[in-house]
């Protein structure tokens, strides 16, 4: 924890999310938003972590800690957040609901651009009312929005749309835990039962292109992200803490089974811009860097140093392509897996990476942000 400033925050953190950087920016971000839960009264927040941060005359890290710019209530369990572009957030609530929250930089203050009430909800056949359902999940990919939930129901949304521009009912029969965009007319889920689908919205039928599922046990799978250059490379983990890599062109198993956590994986990214770095966090309270970039010769087999231990695991893969998480060359047959936060003890529930930024948000009411994962 010596490279993380904590701040906290007096409410359970289930999301964390770095707001995206312009296009031509060089700078680190500067700031991000986290959603709450379990909480009386639950909030959408903006944090600024401005220019913070500095090494010591011992080369120690002194930080200071986040400030809070603003925040607005949320009705309901924040179930997954993504930014839509530099003001807008979209917050997927507990109650069944997808709100798009604008950030008014002028002031530092946060409105309701738009609400989607009931996106998702259980149908009573006999009376035909609508029960709530959570919408567990939502991706972005401007103009449009994805949302997933525990109805099995997909919608496709586009901002400042009243209405949604398609749903698929009854897309699964299980609850549907992440989603996340393979291309631009592409989806893929993961649900409740270890099965990924891809769906294909150029598709007028509602049933997936693919489907991909773990053998044996259905153990649900809860995240999902994609390789953000090579996007037949998709990462999983669940509620048996494994991280799981796919090959969405062949087969329908992993590539790999990593054994990782203890408990549940909450959330699992790729470095957008360095993705041999992965990133995933658990309700054992771990947060853990995975790092194929080096070759195992160049690094000891285990070494215990400043807090964090580091060991390796060994992966097989059963073809050769240019990724490193797919790679059987036996010089890259193993990877660094380092725990940033050896000491937590409750769930850590989200994280997001930028650049050379890391944030995360826990159970324990705080949150932590590392300025300097490569340093």
């Amino acid at each position: 924890m010596e490279d993380f400033s904590a701040k906290f925050v007096s409410q359970k953190i289930s999301k964390t999310r770095w707001r995206p950087a312009p296009t031509a920016a060089l700078q680190p971000p500067e700031l991000f938003a986290t959603g709450s839960w379990d909480n009386e009264e639950n909030k959408i927040s903006i944090w600024s972590v401005g220019d913070f941060g500095s090494l010591g005359p011992n080369g120690e890290y002194q930080g200071e800690e986040p400030q809070l710019l603003c925040d607005i209530r949320h009705h309901g369990d924040v179930m997954d957040m993504q930014f839509f572009d530099q003001e807008r957030i979209v917050a997927a609530s507990s109650t069944g609901s997808v709100t798009v929250f604008r950030h008014h930089q002028n002031n530092q203050t946060l409105s309701i651009n738009q609400r989607w009430e009931r996106a998702h909800c259980h149908v009573d056949p006999n009376t035909r009312s609508c029960g709530g359902a959570s919408c567990t999940g939502v991706i972005c990919n401007n103009p449009e929005i994805v949302t997933v939930g525990e109805d099995g129901r997909i919608n496709l949304f586009r901002a400042d749309h009243k209405e949604a521009v398609r749903t698929i009912e009854n897309a699964d029969s299980s609850t549907l835990h992440a989603v996340t965009f393979l291309r631009t007319t592409e989806i893929l889920t993961v649900n409740s039962i270890g099965q990924l689908k891809i769906w294909d919205f150029r598709q007028q039928r509602n049933e997936p292109s693919q489907i991909f599922s773990l053998t044996g046990d259905r153990i649900p799978l809860h995240c999902v992200d994609r390789h953000p250059s090579q996007q037949h490379i998709v990462a999983t983990g669940g509620q048996d803490g494994m991280l799981s890599i796919w090959d969405v062109r062949q087969g329908s198993m992993p590539v790999s089974l990593l054994n990782a956590h203890e408990a549940e994986m909450w959330e699992v990214h790729f470095h957008p811009s360095n993705p041999d770095h992965l990133f995933t966090c658990s309700e054992d309270g771990s947060l853990w860097h995975w790092d194929t970039s080096m070759e195992v010769s160049e690094k000891p087999s285990f070494f215990h140093q400043g807090g964090r231990s580091t060991t390796f695991l060994s992966h097989s893969a059963n073809q050769s392509v240019i990724s490193a998480w797919l790679n059987n060359n036996p010089t890259k047959d193993r990877m660094e897996i380092t725990n940033l936060v050896p000491n937590q003890t409750l769930s850590v529930n989200s994280l997001d990476v930028l650049g050379p930024c890391l944030v995360c948000g826990t159970d324990a009411e705080a949150i932590y942000v590392n300025r300097h994962l490569f340093a």
